[in-house]
């Protein structure tokens, strides 16, 4: 039977490798490749176990061409973060979530997040560690019931009320739900804390549906923290696409950029990081091209208003990410590739029991990314299989992704000016206006 498990990780690990898609057998058949965005990546996950004590952890942004790895150096980092007791969520940014929505974004991040060691949705997981008699939970309690706490006192009155309606299966569940991001009526939560004797303690006003979103992350972080995990790491992939977006949305987008790889300015010590992706001519395609940089923080001022003002300071800073500190994934150098198809030719021949023989693939040219040494090492060797005789003549192809064109289906330019960011109960809230010339 091991012998069989092994066989099938094997063939798994050489499929999501010939389709470009990294998956758990892939990574640990070929690790990272990548030493100096694994060493930024230990430092921000001791910067994470440092806190509150030290500076905020904040993020990183890596940038590389399609095809360089960066999705494969996610999924090494989401392993990594696992084995090291954190909480991981892998989201691919795109048209459902959206970089510039938080809203969306913390729903994919908390139905994908993964809990170390455990299979089940992670919010279930998280809230059955948690253990109320433990100093961890009791700081946590601490934390959310403090006046000057990042979040809104509905954290603080939902920890009480779960606690305390342990009876109330249903009711507690619905609690738990709303960490995860569903909507919890303010008027239950008044009638549950008047029921418990509680009511003057909590004062439970209207928030906006994005600034719980964020407020979300904060909590959630500190929750798993109470479980006995270490922190919250969410890989955001594909960051790209915010090329598409309209005017504002980009302005959104580079201002959660900012948010995510220096730290929530307003939850420094939030156990939360992040590790964002994007392509290595984005400067050139959108803040160049579109010359993002100098019109997004100019039409932003010129609508006066200081929620405009905040918005075109964030943007510049994400852009300025963006333009100076992405960590570039390295090319493969001579070594690196000698090892790597030694590894793969291992590893095609335990999966089909055969001895795979010394195959050319590509000319190794500076030009070249892994993806493509890689698939054609495994195209060859495939065929070889197959007839022996064969010698297959393989070439390659770029592909260039376009990011100067808006798209209308996810909503770049369309219906920006009717944007609304209702409140936590679902009523229209406050609007600074909007529209794609910002």
């Amino acid at each position: 039977m091991r012998d069989m498990t092994g066989l099938v990780d094997r063939r798994r690990a050489l499929e999501a490798l010939r389709a470009g898609v990294p998956n758990r057998d892939a990574v640990a058949a070929l690790g990272s490749m990548q030493q100096g965005v694994e060493d930024r990546f230990s430092g921000l996950l001791a910067a994470a176990r440092a806190l509150p004590e030290g500076p905020p952890a904040g993020g990183m942004l890596i940038g590389g061409g399609f095809g360089t790895g960066k999705s494969h150096v996610l999924e090494h980092l989401a392993h990594t973060a696992l084995s090291e007791q954190f909480v991981v969520s892998k989201v691919v940014i795109s048209k459902e979530t959206p970089l510039h929505d938080p809203v969306k974004l913390y729903r994919a991040a908390i139905e994908l997040a993964k809990v170390p060691g455990r299979p089940g949705s992670a919010i279930d997981e998280i809230v059955a560690g948690l253990d109320v008699d433990a100093p961890r939970y009791a700081e946590l309690y601490r934390w959310a019931h403090q006046e000057s706490a990042p979040v809104d006192s509905r954290f603080a009155a939902t920890l009480f009320l779960h606690e305390y309606a342990r009876g109330d299966e249903e009711f507690a569940d619905r609690i738990v739900r709303f960490w995860g991001g569903d909507p919890l009526p303010v008027a239950d939560l008044r009638r549950r804390l008047r029921e418990a004797g509680a009511a003057a303690g909590y004062r439970l006003a209207a928030i906006k549906e994005r600034d719980l979103a964020r407020q979300r992350f904060r909590f959630v972080c500190r929750l798993a923290q109470a479980a006995g995990y270490a922190g919250w790491i969410v890989l955001l992939d594909e960051a790209e696409l915010i090329g598409r977006y309209s005017a504002l949305q980009r302005a959104k987008s580079y201002a959660e950029i900012a948010r995510w790889v220096r730290g929530d300015r307003d939850d420094p010590a939030a156990p939360l990081c992040a590790v964002l992706t994007t392509v290595d001519d984005f400067e050139g395609q959108v803040l160049v091209g579109k010359n993002d940089v100098e019109l997004i923080p100019k039409r932003l001022r010129v609508r006066g208003t200081a929620d405009d003002e905040v918005l075109a300071a964030q943007a510049e800073t994400g852009m300025r990410i963006i333009e100076r500190e992405q960590v570039q994934l390295q090319p493969p150098g001579q070594e690196e590739l000698d090892r790597t198809y030694a590894q793969l030719k291992q590893i095609h021949g335990e999966a089909y029991g055969w001895e795979p023989p010394d195959v050319a693939g590509l000319e190794r040219l500076p030009s070249n990314r892994m993806r493509q040494y890689v698939r054609a090492w495994i195209n060859e060797w495939d065929l070889r299989r197959l007839d022996p005789t064969y010698s297959p003549v393989l070439t390659t192809t770029d592909l260039h992704v376009d990011l100067s064109m808006e798209d209308a289906e996810g909503g770049a330019g369309a219906g920006v000016e009717d944007e609304r960011d209702g409140d936590a109960d679902g009523r229209p809230g406050d609007h600074p206006g909007g529209a794609e010339g910002c």
